[in-house]
C-alpha cells in the first residue's frame, strides 16, 4: 500500500467509490484549490484506490492552526487490514509537519469501528459533544 496525496481532479474523481455520494468535478477542483484542504489517498498494490482521508487546516486566534479529519473512508473489500489507522497516522504526521498544535475528527460516540482507529492511531477521548448542523436547499 502507498499513500499519496491527491493533486489533480482526476485523482479524486478516481475515488468517488469512497465518498458518500458522486464526485462532481467542479467541486474537486475547489477542493484543490482551497487552501488548507488536503486529501491522501491510500493505494492497493494493484493501484485500487482503497482508502481516504480529507482534512481541513483551521486556524483561529486562540489556538492556532488545528487539522480537522474530515472523513475517513475505506473500500469495503479492503477494510480491517489496517488503511484506515495507516491514512489517519499519515493525516497527523501531515499536520505536524504544518505546525498544527492538535488535529481532531468528530465521531458518532455509536460508531465503534471509527472509535476503535482514531483509538489505535493515538488519538485520545476528549469528551462527548453535541453536533447541530444547517441544511442549505441545492447542491450547487
Amino acid at each position: 500500500m502507498e499513500i499519496r496525496r491527491a493533486t489533480t481532479v482526476a485523482e479524486l474523481l478516481a475515488a468517488e467509490h469512497l465518498y458518500d455520494g458522486p464526485a462532481r468535478e467542479d467541486w474537486a477542483a475547489r477542493f484543490l484549490a482551497a487552501a488548507g484542504h488536503l486529501m491522501l489517498i491510500a493505494y492497493a498494490e494493484d493501484g485500487f484506490p482503497a482508502g481516504i482521508v480529507s482534512g481541513i487546516e483551521m486556524l483561529h486566534p486562540d489556538k492556532g492552526a488545528e487539522m480537522c479529519l474530515y472523513e475517513l473512508s475505506v473500500d469495503e473489500s479492503r477494510r480491517r487490514r489496517g488503511i484506515g489507522r495507516a491514512l489517519t497516522e499519515a493525516l497527523v504526521a501531515e499536520a505536524r509537519a504544518r505546525g498544527c498544535r492538535g488535529a481532531w475528527v468528530p465521531v458518532d460516540t455509536d460508531n465503534e469501528a471509527a472509535l476503535a482507529t482514531y483509538r489505535s492511531a493515538g488519538a485520545d477521548d476528549e469528551g462527548g459533544f453535541a453536533m447541530l448542523g444547517w441544511t442549505f436547499g441545492g447542491v450547487d
